[in-house]
């Protein structure tokens, strides 16, 4: 649906007054004259009411240049002052009174009066209190989050997206959680680093490095000697010289092109790309084989859930996608299991002891399902509906995860768990089942320093770390600040490994020599994780780039609901 001109003022008020007509300025004083006809309400100039807000106070005086968008519901006793911004579906009642330039984030609520809650009496038949909220100047207050009766908040003040504030907040604090406790001071600055080397700073002379670098990146992994035999085409992506062209290389290139440069790969034309993309599916299985010894690639043996052809589910369909293509033919492995066979084969999966691979089978599973109805969006998601019920009932609800952890197998777990939820929760915007269960374990595993401590990282176990923690932070603030101090920790390593013209090594780890060797798999998998983890740390914006492809953060496609 394309929005009317009044319904985008209705939910973007800010852009009123400078592109609102004549008649809609019109309409908009109209609607402020029968308010303060009322008596007792003020309104100030160029401030805006939402048609769609309902706004019925005992007293309201209203500033300058303050907006009330759609479906905000204000009563009670209100001072607003200059600048402030009541965003849709947030409510503000009871007696409060707010500074300057306050920022209310939507579906808020600010709550200036309470019940007695005397147990002689039921509830309802009690009378209200009302010991009234203050909010200061400058004051930032997230989407979703919860201001209750008898709290003032001080000027220059940030509450967190979700919080629950129960107590006064002083001024310049950043608090978040439920209930809200203390995050930093906006002041404060890191002692090591002046303000000229904030986080924010390396975040985007980072991004600004790769992005000159990224040509060159790509350039170097071209190897234009590849192929061409038994009439192929020549010219292939290897990860870095020496290696041996893949599938992976060339899918790797065009995320690390589209991520940096907003394009394609300059070895290639678009088309060209998206042809040899194309051309290598298998029209039986609906697979992606990989090259073989002859540099061509070979359909017999094909099969679902071993070897790179499982994998090239993910990687070559985003790659396709994005090119503005897809595949030419549906994932026929896939799509021609019913239900009960999926069951079946999801409860002979070894989680217990192999839960990685486990997780990576479900991982493309789910992918190849999304292709499959990317193709037919009119399909039946009967698969769906058995995969996800199936992964529901058989979750482990004292972690949050899939396989049981423990001291020897957290690792295989945890990374198991990433890969599962990515083609999955992830990818079909569903939420994950006890997600503050899974934190916990994602956090102990996260201490491990056989994995995590400086030098011994790589990329698979820190992106299967931070993905996990990401996906919780939607649903919940429990351990945030524990979740933030390992992403900042590992961001700041992380940043300090970028190599001029060659990108990142997947390993970190100097005895690890084939994998600590940059190359287009680290190079696209840690430009991913940093992004995931500055996005934990609310700075991913400072990079400039957001994941589209295999690691992009929205989902791929939203289930239709009853």
């Amino acid at each position: 649906m394309i929005a009317s001109p009044d319904l985008n003022f209705d939910y973007s008020p800010w852009t009123f007054w400078a592109t609102a007509s004549e008649a809609q300025r019109d309409a908009q004083l109209e609607r402020q004259h029968l308010l303060t006809g009322r008596g007792g309400v003020t309104i100030g100039e160029k401030s805006y009411i939402s048609a769609l807000a309902m706004v019925d106070p005992d007293t309201l005086a209203m500033g300058s240049e303050s907006l009330v968008a759609a479906h905000a519901y204000l009563t009670g006793t209100l001072a607003i002052g200059d600048n402030c911004t009541v965003n849709a579906f947030t409510v503000v009642r009871g007696s409060v009174s707010m500074g300057d330039g306050v920022r209310i984030g939507a579906h808020t609520s600010i709550l200036g009066f309470n019940h007695s809650m005397d147990p002689s009496e039921p509830v309802f038949r009690q009378p209200l209190t009302s010991k009234g909220i203050v909010l200061g100047d400058d004051v930032w207050i997230g989407s979703n989050v919860v201001v209750l009766d008898g709290v003032t908040v001080g000027s220059h003040a940030v509450l967190a997206a979700g919080a629950v504030v129960t107590k006064d907040v002083p001024e310049w604090a950043v608090v978040g959680g439920n209930p809200a406790r203390m995050i930093r001071d906006r002041r404060a600055r890191p002692a090591s680093r002046g303000a000229g080397d904030s986080i924010r700073g390396r975040l985007a002379r980072f991004a600004d490095a790769a992005r000159d670098d990224a040509p060159a990146i790509l350039a170097r992994s071209w190897d234009p000697a590849a192929g061409g035999s038994g009439g192929g085409p020549r010219g292939r992506y290897v990860d870095h010289p020496g290696s041996p062209a893949t599938v992976r290389a060339h899918c790797d290139a065009i995320e690390i092109a589209d991520l940096l440069l907003h394009g394609v790969p300059g070895q290639l034309s678009r088309e060209e790309h998206a042809g040899r993309l194309e051309s290598l599916q298998d029209p039986v299985t609906g697979l992606v084989p990989e090259y073989g010894p002859d540099g061509l690639t070979h359909s017999a043996g094909l099969r679902f859930g071993s070897g790179p052809e499982t994998y090239y589910v993910l990687a070559a369909g985003y790659a396709l996608g994005l090119l503005g293509r897809k595949f030419k033919h549906p994932v026929h492995v896939v799509a021609d299991t019913g239900p009960d066979d999926l069951a079946a084969r999801l409860t002979q999966l070894p989680w217990q002891t192999e839960a990685w691979e486990s997780g990576a089978w479900v991982d493309a599973w789910g992918t190849a399902e999304y292709w499959n109805l990317a193709r037919e969006p009119a399909g039946q998601h009967v698969s769906l509906d058995a995969l996800f019920g199936w992964l529901l009932t058989h979750v482990n609800r004292s972690s949050g995860t899939w396989g049981t952890p423990q001291d020897e197998t957290r690792l295989k777990v945890v990374n198991g768990y990433y890969r599962l939820t990515r083609g999955t929760f992830a990818q079909f915007g569903l939420p994950v089942p006890h997600p503050e269960r899974l934190v916990d374990t994602v956090l102990g595993h996260a201490a491990d320093p056989r994995y995590f401590s400086t030098g011994r990282q790589n990329a698979c176990n820190v992106l299967d770390v931070v993905h996990p923690l990401w996906l919780a932070r939607k649903q919940t603030t429990h351990r945030g600040q524990d979740a933030r101090d390992w992403a900042a920790a590992q961001l700041d390593q992380a940043l300090s490994r970028w190599q001029s013209g060659a990108g990142m090594a997947f390993s970190a780890s100097p005895e690890n020599s084939r994998d600590n060797t940059p190359g287009l798999q680290g190079t696209e998998m840690w430009l991913s994780i940093i992004w995931y983890l500055a996005d934990l740390l609310g700075h991913s914006e400072a990079l400039g780039y957001r994941p589209r492809g295999v690691h992009r953060p929205e989902p791929a496609m939203l289930l239709p609901t009853l």
